[in-house]
């Protein structure tokens, strides 16, 4: 999903999210994926009997500041491509959500990349986010959000 999310992507001329090298065959994307794997929050969304996106959720990365507050945290969302346009990364939003809940807290973050037009971060906020801070990692550019829950 995330090799497709990077071709697609980087055919658009967006490359200053994932840049253009697939996920398959990096290492260090692979140790990324693996650990999101092994924390226990990752889940597989289906789509006409086929994989179609994922989500990962656990405590927030380290590069924005903690919250105040108990929370769960999206550490990544893909769509596979070939499922765009079917709901279903609001899905696997609204689930995360559901999933704080259950949890007993209020707050659902994630991060996003803020470069380009500012698509990712409109997509966040038509989702229920709302913006908390910039930020950024290097010369990547991103956006903490948060949703109430």
């Amino acid at each position: 999903m995330f090799d497709s999310a990077v071709a697609w992507l980087t055919a658009q001329g967006r490359t200053g999210q994932w840049g253009t090298r697939p996920f398959t065959g990096d290492a260090k994307r692979t140790r990324q994926v693996t650990s999101w794997l092994d924390g226990g929050g990752m889940r597989i969304a289906e789509h006409g009997g086929e994989p179609a996106g994922c989500i990962c959720v656990g405590p927030a990365h380290d590069y924005v500041a903690p919250a105040a507050e108990p929370e769960l945290y999206v550490q990544a969302l893909v769509i596979d491509r070939r499922h765009a346009g079917h709901g279903v990364g609001r899905t696997l939003l609204d689930w995360a959500a559901e999933e704080g809940r259950r949890r007993g807290v209020g707050l659902l973050r994630v991060d996003c990349y803020a470069g380009d037009d500012g698509r990712l971060v409109g997509y966040y906020e038509s989702c229920g986010f709302t913006r908390v801070a910039p930020f950024t990692v290097g010369e990547w550019p991103g956006m903490l959000l948060q949703r109430r829950l």
